[in-house]
C-alpha cells in the first residue's frame, strides 16, 4: 500500500477492522522478506562453503606439488628441471592458499555474520510475536464470547465478576502484545534495507581485499616465470587435449572475423595488424597455420581445407599484416611487392639444381644476371647498388631456412666449432644438476622468444647494412619459394654466449660464443626482425675465417634483444679488462718477489764470502 510506512500503534487498543486489514498487509510483507532473506542466506552460505573448499583444495595442491620430488615413478627419471619448476609453482599456490584463507575469514565476519544475525534474531522475533499475538487475540475473543453468553435472568455476581475480570485481563494482554508486534513490524521495515546491504558490502570489501593481496603477491618475476612456462607448453599439443570447431573465417580490414554455423553475423576473432603467421604442425593435422598477435599475447591455430587455401590464407594475412589494404591500390602494391622480391633475390643453388634436373638434356642454360630491386638495368646507380650489395653478400650464396640441431647432424664448421651439446637447460636460471655450465656463473641471464628465419654467409661483418641486406634476401626467398614455416626457440643471452633452446625439450640447439658475435642490428622499420653476424672458422671462402648472418623474428622485442646483447658484450669486456689487470698485477708481484729472492740470495753470498775480522 503506497504512502503507508508504519503501523499506527495508537490504534492497537481500538483494534478496528481497518487496523487488522493494515496488519495483514504488513504480515504479508514480513513473510515475503523472510522467504527472500532465507534464499539469500542459502546462496551466501554456498559462497562461503565453496570458498572454504577452495582454500582447502588449494592448500592440498600446494602440498602435493612439494611432494613431487619425493615420488618415484617407474617410467620417469629424475627431472630436476620439472622438480624446480613445480617447487616454484608450489610457493605461488601456497601464497594463494593463504590469500584464500584470509578471504574465507573475511566472508565469515563481514558477510555471513550480519545476515545470520538478521535471520536468527529479527525474523525469528517477528515469527514469535506473531504466534503470541495470535494466542492473545484468541484468548480475548474467547473471553468476549463468555461475557456475551452471561444470562440476563439468572444473574450471578460471582460469575459476572470472573468473566469481566477475564475480559479485562485478556484485553490488556492483547493490547500489550499487539503494541510489541506492531513495533517489531515497523522496525523490520527499516532493518530490511540494512540487512540486505550490509552482507553485500562485506562480500565486496572481502573480494577487493583479496584482489589487492593477489596483486601485491604477483611480482614481475612471477609474471615472467608464468610467461616462460606458458610459452614452453604452448606447442605441446600432444599432451593437451583440444577441440576443433568448424567455422567460417573472413577478413574485414585489419580484423580476422569468425562466424559459426547458424549465426546471423560474424564476430571479431583477433586483430591481425602487424601480426605474424606461419605454418605449424598440430596434432598430426594437415594445412595448419598459426596467427600470433603483434604483442605475442594471443595466438590462434587454424586449419585450411586444401593446400591452395592454406597458402592463400598465409599470403593474405601477411599482406594484411603489412597494412597494404590501407593503400589506394592494394592489389597493385601487393603484386609490385611480389615482383620486386622476384627481381631482387637469386634462388639458392639447391633450387637452381632442382630446375636444372627438370630441364631437357639438349637445352642450354641461359645466362643469369643479378639486378637491383629498383632502377633500369643499364643505369649507373643500379650498377653501383649491385656492386655495393655484392660487397656485402656473395652472389649465389645458399640460404639455410631451418636450424640443424647438433643431435641430428654434426657440421665441423658449425656445431663442433660452437661446442654444442644435447644438455637440457633450465630457462628459469635455476641449476638442476651438481655440475655448473659456463653460463650459470654469468651475471646476465635474459630469455626471449624468437623464430628462426634463415642464415647465409656474408662477405662483410663491419657494416649494419649487411644485416639489412640479409634480411631482405631471406624474406624475399621465403616469399618466392612459399616457405612459411619457422622454428620457434628460446634465445638465452648471457655474458658468455647466446643459446637457442628448444622450448619443448629444453635441449640446446645452437650455441654462439659471444666474442664471435661481431655485429648485431634491428630492422629499421619492422622492429620484430633482428639479426647478428657470427665470425667462425672455415666456410666457403679460401681464408680461415668466415662470417655468417643469422636472422630471427621476435615478438616486437628486436631492439630489446640487441640492447641485451650489447650489455652482455660490455659486461664481458669489463670482465676481460679486469682479468688482464689482475694478471698484470700478479705478474708484477711475481717479478718483485723474484727480485727480492735474488737480492736476499746475493746478500747471503756476500755475507759468506766476506773475511772475518
Amino acid at each position: 500500500m503506497p504512502g503507508i510506512d508504519k503501523l499506527p500503534i495508537e490504534e492497537t487498543l481500538e483494534d478496528s477492522p481497518q487496523t487488522r486489514s493494515l496488519l495483514g498487509v504488513f504480515e504479508e510483507d514480513a513473510t515475503a522478506i523472510s522467504n527472500y532473506m532465507n534464499q539469500l542466506y542459502q546462496a551466501m552460505h554456498r559462497i562461503y562453503d565453496a570458498q572454504n573448499e577452495l582454500s582447502a583444495a588449494t592448500h592440498l595442491t600446494s602440498k602435493l606439488l612439494k611432494e613431487y620430488e619425493k615420488q618415484r615413478f617407474p617410467l620417469g627419471g629424475d627431472d630436476e628441471v620439472m622438480s624446480s619448476t613445480l617447487q616454484q609453482f608450489s610457493k605461488v599456490i601456497d601464497e594463494l592458499s593463504s590469500c584464500h584463507a584470509v578471504l574465507s575469514t573475511q566472508l565469515a565476519d563481514a558477510m555471513m555474520f550480519p545476515i545470520t544475525q538478521f535471520k536468527e534474531r529479527d525474523l525469528k522475533e517477528i515469527l514469535t510475536l506473531k504466534e503470541v499475538f495470535q494466542i492473545a487475540s484468541n484468548d480475548h475473543d474467547a473471553a468476549i464470547n463468555r461475557y456475551s453468553r452471561l444470562s440476563k435472568k439468572r444473574e450471578n455476581d460471582k460469575v459476572k465478576y470472573e468473566v469481566t475480570e477475564d475480559v479485562y485481563t485478556s484485553r490488556k494482554k492483547q493490547h500489550q502484545t499487539m503494541m510489541h508486534y506492531f513495533c517489531a513490524l515497523n522496525t523490520l521495515q527499516y532493518k530490511k534495507k540494512i540487512a540486505l546491504l550490509e552482507p553485500l558490502l562485506g562480500y565486496m570489501q572481502a573480494q577487493i581485499s583479496f584482489f589487492k593481496m593477489g596483486s601485491e603477491n604477483l611480482s614481475e618475476q612471477l609474471e615472467e616465470f608464468l610467461t616462460n612456462i606458458g610459452t614452453s607448453v604452448q606447442n605441446k599439443t600432444g599432451l593437451v587435449s583440444s577441440t576443433w570447431d568448424r567455422q567460417f573465417y573472413f577478413t574485414q580490414g585489419g580484423n580476422l572475423m569468425s562466424q559459426a554455423r547458424g549465426d546471423v553475423a560474424g564476430g571479431l576473432a583477433m586483430d591481425i595488424d602487424n601480426c605474424s603467421v606461419m605454418a605449424v604442425d598440430c596434432e598430426d593435422r594437415r594445412y595448419c597455420f598459426q596467427i600470433t598477435s603483434f604483442d605475442g599475447k594471443k595466438s590462434s591455430i587454424l586449419q585450411a581445407e586444401s593446400k591452395k587455401d592454406h597458402e592463400e590464407w598465409i599470403c593474405t594475412i601477411n599482406n594484411i599484416s603489412k597494412q597494404i589494404y590501407l593503400s589506394e591500390n592494394p592489389e597493385e602494391i601487393a603484386a609490385r611487392v611480389n615482383q620486386s622480391a622476384l627481381e631482387a633475390v637469386t634462388p639458392s643453388p639447391s633450387f637452381q639444381q632442382r630446375h636444372e634436373s627438370l630441364r631437357p638434356a639438349g637445352q642450354s642454360r641461359p645466362p643469369t644476371a643479378r639486378t637491383s630491386s629498383s632502377g633500369s638495368l643499364g643505369s649507373e646507380s643500379t650498377n653501383l647498388a649491385a656492386l655495393s650489395l655484392d660487397s656485402l653478400v656473395a652472389p649465389d650464396t645458399p640460404i639455410q631456412f631451418d636450424i640443424i640441431s647438433p643431435v641430428c647432424e654434426d657440421q665441423p664448421g658449425q656445431a663442433k666449432a660452437f661446442g654444442q651439446g644435447g644438455r637440457r637447460t633450465n630457462p628459469f636460471g635455476e641449476s638442476g644438476g651438481g655440475t655448473k655450465s659456463e653460463t650459470e656463473d654469468s651475471i646476465l641471464h635474459q630469455l626471449f622468444i624468437v623464430r628462426f628465419l634463415g642464415s647465409m654467409e656474408v662477405k662483410s661483418d663491419d657494416n649494419p647494412d649487411v644485416v639489412y641486406e640479409t634480411m631482405r634476401q631471406i624474406l624475399a626467398a621465403r616469399a618466392i619459394h612459399n616457405i612459411f614455416r619457422m622454428t620457434e626457440s628460446h634465445l638465452l643471452v648471457t655474458c658468455d654466449c647466446l643459446k637457442l633452446i628448444d622450448p619443448q625439450t629444453q635441449v640446446t640447439r645452437l650455441t654462439f660464443p659471444l666474442p664471435s658475435v661481431v655485429l648485431y642490428a634491428t630492422h629499421q622499420e619492422n622492429k620484430r626482425l633482428f639479426g647478428f653476424v657470427l665470425r667462425t672458422s672455415g666456410g666457403r671462402s679460401e681464408s680461415n675465417l668466415s662470417s655468417v648472418c643469422y636472422i630471427f623474428e621476435s615478438n616486437n622485442e628486436g631492439e630489446k634483444i640487441c640492447d641485451s646483447v650489447g650489455l652482455a658484450k660490455q659486461i664481458a669486456l669489463h670482465a676481460e679488462l679486469d682479468r688482464r689487470a689482475s694478471e698484470k698485477q700478479k705478474e708484477i708481484e711475481r717479478v718483485k718477489e723474484k727480485q727480492q729472492k735474488e737480492l736476499s740470495k746475493q746478500k747471503q753470498i756476500e755475507k759468506v764470502c766476506s773475511p772475518s775480522i
